[in-house]
């Protein structure tokens, strides 16, 4: 009899021991063997937290948790299941990680090569079709570390997909890819979801994002796990269910811009008009170039759009600018008007800067109240080493209902979901209301909703007088729609 139904994955009432990873009620998921899955739901939804589950990472107080692997020759969820978690986009959390070591020589002499973490691919043809998807051999002598936000999400994926796993987890896929590449994997997911030996399952944030090949959908939302329903009706429900949203959020949206617009002015002390200069800049690793000799002038009150493939050297130039990168005092660059390297000291620099990017959000593992978090924006440091005084206090407060987690102020940051986790960090971002705002890959794993929100907030913020952007994204409706200026990188 080969009419079998076989269960992949059964979870049934499952609730997790441990109250701090319980879900607000029992989690069950049926998935048959001939079903490729998609976990959606919005940020703080608790779908890390049904994943979790789903792969036995918790004990359970209650309900069970089953797995048939067949065809696959062992019975572990170590060799059966690979999760690719939001954090693994910028490489391993790992805690010997530090912001700015990516930009600093010296201190990379222990870091892993890339060829090493791949280890030996169990099917060779798999790894020939990976390696030219991802355009892997030009990496395999770097450091892993040296790798950017993109490069990184490749090896990530190339690495698990090399195990030939029976059930491949991955957590928002496409963020940090560009155009290009994000069709490939695609192309390459549908390929594979083809393959009678693995299973996909897609944890998505951005609800409208779900791909062709998903047979059915899981809604999570407000911690509770939803029913499994086919790919179509999911589609239909959630179209109607962002109308009706939409046609409500307008004046909210509204509301939320003027709040911006009223701000005070309390940074006026710089009245030049360059911003940034950069004159004839190059920058290298070992034999490889980033930059070459690159020209680049942004006035006051400019809004910029820098785009490039992935390793094109986008983030190391704002590593310049925001003098984490030790090359930068080697290079001739002039800031608010001052040439690098003239006596100003970083925090002179940063002062009139708000930032965030891949780079910061991997290198946060600091498990302080999410308001400190914020409140660590006013002085630049990562984590809070210097007291904020009250009032400095409330505007911290101010930006995070701006961003819509006012609720989570005292919430521990590894606590929040990775996608409260950003806002928290665009919330740093903006306490102190910058004259220069740099948002590399801002809206990375946020949800429709508020994808829609910061793009508001954005635009509002660069509608005020002298405020001066530089932006990066893979994707071009996630920019404001007052850019007046694009750059483009290539690849050297």
């Amino acid at each position: 009899m080969s009419s079998e139904i076989q269960h992949t994955i059964q979870l049934v009432g499952a609730v997790a021991r441990n109250p701090q990873v319980r879900l607000a009620a029992p989690a069950s998921l049926d998935l048959l063997a001939d079903e490729h899955l998609a976990i959606v739901g919005p940020n703080g939804a608790g779908k890390s937290l049904f994943v979790d589950l789903l792969t036995g990472k918790y004990p359970l107080s209650a309900g069970s948790l089953t797995y048939d692997f067949r065809p696959s020759a062992t019975t572990t969820v170590y060799d059966n299941i690979k999760y690719i978690a939001f954090r693994d986009t910028y490489g391993s959390a790992d805690a010997n990680y530090y912001y700015q070591q990516r930009w600093n020589a010296h201190d990379q002499d222990d870091a892993p090569i890339v060829s090493e973490q791949l280890g030996s691919p169990k099917d060779d043809q798999l790894a020939r079709q990976l390696f030219s998807l991802f355009q892997m051999e030009p990496l395999l002598n770097k450091k892993l570390i040296l790798l950017s936000s993109g490069e990184l999400r490749k090896f990530q994926l190339t690495k698990a997909l090399l195990t030939a796993p029976r059930i491949l987890i991955m957590d928002n896929p496409f963020i940090g890819l560009d155009a290009p590449t994000r069709q490939l994997l695609l192309s390459l997911l549908d390929e594979l979801s083809r393959m009678q030996s693995l299973q996909i399952i897609l944890v998505l944030s951005m609800l409208d994002d779900v791909p062709g090949f998903i047979t059915h959908v899981v809604p999570v939302s407000d911690r509770r796990v939803g029913e499994k329903m086919p790919r179509e009706a999911y589609l239909q429900s959630f179209k109607n269910s962002e109308e009706e949203r939409a046609a409500t959020g307008a004046d909210t949206w509204s509301d939320l811009q003027q709040r911006i617009l009223s701000l005070p002015y309390t940074h006026t002390n710089f009245t030049g008009r360059q911003v940034v200069q950069l004159n004839k800049v190059s920058i290298r690793y070992d034999d490889r170039v980033i930059l070459r000799e690159l020209d680049w002038q942004v006035d006051r009150g400019q809004k910029w759009a820098l785009s490039g493939e992935n390793g094109a050297g986008k983030s190391t130039l704002l590593s310049l600018i925001c003098a984490d990168n030790p090359q930068s005092y080697a290079c001739d660059i002039s800031l608010f008007g001052r040439k690098r390297g003239t006596g100003e000291s970083i925090w002179e620099i940063k002062k009139h800067i708000g930032y965030v990017s891949p780079e910061m959000h991997r290198a946060y593992l600091k498990n302080l109240p999410a308001i400190e978090i914020v409140a660590s924006g006013l002085h630049d440091s990562i984590g809070l080493y210097k007291r904020p005084q009250p009032g400095e206090m409330a505007v911290c407060e101010w930006w995070m209902d701006i961003f819509g987690i006012a609720s989570l102020k005292d919430k521990p940051f590894l606590q929040l979901s990775s996608g409260e986790q950003r806002l928290a960090l665009l919330a740093r971002a903006f306490v102190k209301d910058p004259e220069l705002l740099i948002l590399d890959e801002p809206l990375h794993g946020l949800d429709t909703y508020n994808r829609r929100r910061v793009k508001k907030i954005i635009e509002a913020f660069c509608r005020r007088d002298d405020k001066t952007l530089i932006m990066v994204t893979h994707y071009e409706e996630e920019l404001p729609c007052n850019i007046t200026n694009r750059l483009h990188l290539k690849r050297s």
